[in-house]
């Protein structure tokens, strides 16, 4: 397919009450072992991406390594890639703009841009700024006429800003005002109680994504609250993290092995990383 086909079919995938489940990948051979089990298509984590490639999370990796994952990922996978590109990878919307250019020609049909910064000035941009942004990204994708998908995330759940009643209020505003400048659907990272979920797709004219908790519900719920996309985030990459950490604390302390016995097996990954 085309970017343009993939993107067109990577959008219809968001049907509210049915949710897209993403497992999201860091990495060529997390990105391949997703597809093999039939997903329709392959996130990216921001996070597992820094992490792999020796950043932290948060707007500290260089673009361009960002943009050569991407690129790697894209040519690996037969279906639709979408990135998690953090706030853009731009201090100005003409700069996020640059950077929505770049992934789509990486071979991306889809991004993530968030609100929250990192700067230690507010944990939120206004939004009047961030409105700028996100219609910077989708005149960057016009420009090449390819229908992304511009997930707009909302990080007031995530970052503790409001409480009750007024988070949720204010998280609508912002939806209505990201959707306005061109956004496709809404990311709502941190919310996890099935009312708020509830009121958030109800009240959000478009797809709704949530983010998987300990507490979240699960994706059948999830649909019957009118999700239509549903992201492990950075929890795949956590748990490979954490597995590398309880193997080698075991290794030193006990000099036993029980916590790689439950893995893929050279030969799956070795054959996995050879097709094409």
């Amino acid at each position: 397919m085309t970017l343009h086909d993939k993107a067109l079919a990577f959008s219809a995938l968001h049907i509210p009450g049915s949710p897209l489940a993403l497992a999201n990948a860091w990495d060529v051979a997390s990105a391949r072992i997703v597809a093999t089990t039939g997903a329709p298509a392959v996130a990216t984590t921001s996070a597992g991406v820094a992490w792999g490639l020796g950043a932290a999370d948060g707007d500290h990796l260089a673009r361009d390594l960002m943009l050569d994952l991407v690129r790697r990922i894209a040519d690996a996978v037969d279906v639709p890639v979408t990135a998690d590109i953090e706030s853009g990878f731009g201090a100005t919307p003409a700069e996020v703009g640059e950077t929505v250019g770049l992934v789509i020609a990486a071979g991306a049909v889809g991004v993530n841009i968030e609100d929250g910064r990192r700067d230690g000035s507010t944990p939120i941009r206004p939004v009047t700024e961030q409105v700028e942004r996100l219609a910077a990204a989708r005149a960057a994708a016009d420009k090449v006429g390819v229908p992304l998908y511009l997930n707009a995330r909302v990080d007031l759940y995530l970052r503790g800003v409001g409480e009750g009643s007024e988070r949720l209020e204010e998280t609508l505003a912002r939806a209505e005002a990201y959707l306005a400048a061109g956004a496709s659907g809404v990311f709502v990272p941190g919310v996890s109680s099935p009312q708020e979920i509830s009121a958030l797709t109800a009240g959000i004219g478009a797809p709704v994504n949530v983010l998987v908790q300990p507490q979240t519900p699960s994706v059948s719920e999830l649909g019957r609250l009118g999700v239509a996309r549903v992201s492990l985030g950075s929890a795949v990459a956590e748990a490979a993290y954490g597995l590398v950490r309880r193997a080698a604390l075991e290794l030193a302390d006990a000099g036993t092995y029980a916590s790689v016995r439950e893995t893929m097996s050279y030969g799956e990954i070795n054959a996995l990383m050879m097709k094409r």
